[in-house]
């Protein structure tokens, strides 16, 4: 079989259909690359490693100068993934652009989580970029990442990430809890990606009346996919058993005079400096939660 002149004319057909046919290329664009991929490792078997680099000088001449060494080796390791795993690249959303950041793994389930993230969530190249380079999947718990790639149901507290990453405009490590909510406030939309799904921002500051005091919840949210409001504490210490007290005051307080009979019961969830596994692990109701932050 004549591998070159396949794999040159699946080729030159792909970047004439991306030029022509707007609407199609993303699909004729995997599509070639699958098939140039398979073409490529079956080559290999018959010619030997060593024609990956022939078959590139051939075609940065004759073709186009991206599709070098690198790019063909990409190519191949495109198919021999979705052959090595019975799928179909065409059965995702995702663009070659996509797969080129989740080749490099070799964790099968850490590839098979960022291509339903991106499916779900829409990502462009450059957001699953941040996402990985913020390690999201190595801060969801084993049982979690499970979930998600068997497309299994998951509760609102499972996707909270661990640690919660705060991005840092302050020139110190050292930081109090005024600033640490000024610093999620200014990137509200990152801090929502960090606990999950479905939240939306009803106020900091909130202010409740217990007996004749005020009280100031730091951080109300709302999650609509599981129908609840979500209450958030911040503690720049590690996490005391006074905090569960306090914050469980609050979710009450939110339960009996704020939500409908047709809400869920309030979550809440307390962000520390350091965790003990020993307080949350006592504490007295299921619904509490703590995480701790780290600022980047």
């Amino acid at each position: 079989m004549d591998y070159y002149s396949s794999i040159k004319e699946l080729l030159i057909n792909n970047e004439i259909t991306k030029k022509a046919k707007d609407y199609s290329k993303n699909r004729s664009d995997i599509n070639a690359r699958y098939n140039v991929g398979k073409l490529l490792y079956e080559a290999g078997k018959h010619y030997g490693e060593g024609i990956i680099k022939d078959y590139s000088k051939r075609l940065i001449f004759e073709v186009d100068k991206q599709y070098n060494e690198r790019t063909l080796r990409r190519i191949r390791q495109l198919y021999i993934l979705f052959d090595n795993q019975k799928w179909s690249p065409l059965a995702t959303k995702l663009s070659y652009s996509h797969y080129v950041e989740l080749l490099p793994f070799k964790d099968i389930n850490k590839i098979k989580y960022y291509i339903y993230v991106c499916e779900k969530y829409n990502l462009s190249r450059n957001e699953l970029r941040v996402r990985i380079k913020n390690k999201e999947y190595e801060r969801l718990g084993e049982e979690t990442r499970n979930k998600i790639i068997n497309k299994e149901n998951v509760q609102l507290v499972d996707t909270i990430k661990y640690p919660i990453l705060v991005k840092n405009s302050y020139d110190t490590e050292e930081i109090s809890e005024r600033m640490l909510q000024k610093l999620i406030l200014e990137n509200i939309e990152d801090f929502l990606i960090e606990l999950g799904e479905g939240y939306s921002f009803i106020r900091s500051e909130y202010k409740i009346k217990i007996g004749n005091r005020y009280n100031y919840i730091d951080t109300l949210l709302y999650n609509i996919k599981y129908n609840c409001y979500v209450v958030i504490e911040l503690k720049v210490t590690e996490l005391k058993k006074e905090h569960i007290g306090q914050i469980e005051v609050y979710m009450n307080y939110i339960d009996e005079h704020v939500k409908d009979i047709n809400q869920n019961k309030t979550i809440g969830i307390i962000i520390v400096k350091e965790n003990d596994k020993f307080v949350i692990r006592y504490r007295s109701d299921d619904r509490i939660v703590a995480r701790e932050y780290e600022l980047i």
